[in-house]
């Protein structure tokens, strides 16, 4: 079966690459050195510092290795002038008008979502309907407090 590939912007995968640099070259070692500081104070049992070493130890490897698949599993998307902009792809940033507000968001991967900086992944619920539009379509998003219908003003 092939692996579902992670949509990133090149921004974004020198990101998590310089956050997994950080995490391998410097935390790692500098929780290393706790954790034998730890040991050096004897009774394992009741020592603090250990514990919370140790568990901050655990979060690491496991942001290490969640960063590790994310790029070994990335897929650069194509932004900017260069892209077809006749309809919404990931990459895409959108101008859409809702309830006479007009919006900004860009269609990102999952992993560089942030919605309250406009930044809508393409897998929630928003990013799909947006996904494939062309200006001037219509779309009803069905979310907890009723439908929120979307016009595409302006796809960059």
């Amino acid at each position: 079966m092939q692996e579902k590939k992670i949509y990133v912007s090149e921004e974004g995968l020198e990101k998590f690459k310089k956050e997994l640099d950080g995490l391998v070259n410097f935390r790692r070692k500098e929780i290393t050195e706790r954790i034998e500081e730890a040991i050096k104070m004897g009774d394992l049992s009741e020592n603090a510092e250990y514990d919370a070493a140790k568990n901050e130890q655990a979060f690491v490897e496991g942001r290490i290795a969640e960063l590790q698949d994310l790029i070994r599993r990335a897929e650069i998307i194509n932004q900017g002038k260069s892209r077809n902009n006749d309809h919404i792809t990931v990459g895409s940033l959108i101008k859409v008008k809702n309830n006479g507000d007009t919006l900004e968001y860009t269609i990102v991967g999952v992993a560089e979502a942030d919605p309250v900086n406009g930044k809508i992944s393409n897998e929630s619920p928003l990013g799909k309907a947006f996904l494939g539009k062309r200006v001037g379509d219509k779309i009803d998003v069905t979310v907890p407090k009723g439908i929120l219908t979307y016009t595409i003003l302006e796809i960059g």
